[in-house]
């Protein structure tokens, strides 16, 4: 598998289930994303579940470079990740994924149906939003001029390029048509904070009209790195994991 180009951590515990967090991070962001990560990572080994968690390429400290768009590309990196944990004899029974990490767990969860318990961390449903706010309001007549458009940090530094392809790619992901796709046997919790200020509550309430078999938790007063509410997360999550683990032990006749 292509493992070379992620660099990712595996928090081994006493039982075999896994859990794979997907760290899809921006940069300014790393720091609070990272430690709200870390945070409930620690929470599930305590619970005795494995845990693995990486960057996709280009994030954190994973080879390749960043890709604006790349969604459905990233669910096949995904993939890859989850048939080399179950040819190792660790069944992979929950994917997770924060901010565009949980499109990337909804759309795997359209295409695979291998991974019955997913959880999405405050996920975008329409893409065509927020990008003005990031790119600015003449993004696309930019973008069709010069092929990329550069985004800075307040500094004036470039934090990425978007080129045309990736942007078209974000374009061209409807989130709609996919979560019809996710079988009803696939549980879904999608996590949403009241006060996100990169993607609005709103979105998650439409996961909740679409979604077959899905469950819906509001943190009043969370952003969207839950910076003031990580403990707030485990309570949430850990039941919701816990149950897939059940069903899947039935499942084995465990």
């Amino acid at each position: 598998m292509p493992l070379a180009r992620h660099i990712g951590l595996y928090h081994s515990s006493t039982r075999i289930w896994l859990v794979l967090n997907l760290m899809k991070i921006e940069q300014h962001r790393v720091i609070q994303d990272f430690n709200t990560m870390v945070n409930l990572v620690g929470a599930l080994e305590k619970e005795g579940i494995s845990v693995f968690r990486f960057d996709f390429p280009g994030n954190g400290e994973s080879e390749g470079s960043f890709q604006y768009g790349n969604y459905r590309s990233e669910a096949d990196d995904l993939h890859s990740v989850v048939e080399y944990f179950n040819g190792a004899n660790l069944k992979v029974t929950a994917v997770l994924g924060h901010s565009k990490g949980g499109n990337v767990v909804l759309l795997y969860a359209s295409k695979y149906h291998d991974v019955h318990t997913v959880i999405n961390l405050s996920g975008r449903y329409n893409l065509e939003k927020g990008i003005a706010e990031r790119l600015g309001k003449d993004f696309l007549k930019i973008i069709k001029k010069d092929s990329f458009i550069d985004v800075k940090n307040r500094a004036g530094n470039v934090e990425y390029r978007v080129t045309e392809e990736s942007l078209m790619d974000r374009l061209n992901t409807n989130m709609h048509d996919a979560c019809l796709q996710i079988d009803k046997g696939c549980r879904v919790l999608t996590v949403h904070g009241s006060a996100d200020e990169i993607i609005p509550v709103e979105d998650a309430l439409e996961f909740d009209k679409i979604i077959p078999n899905h469950k819906l938790h509001i943190i009043e007063g969370a952003n969207h790195c839950y910076t003031s509410h990580q403990a707030e997360l485990t309570p949430v999550i850990l039941p919701f994991i816990k149950e897939g683990l059940q069903h899947s032990a039935a499942e084995l006749g465990h």
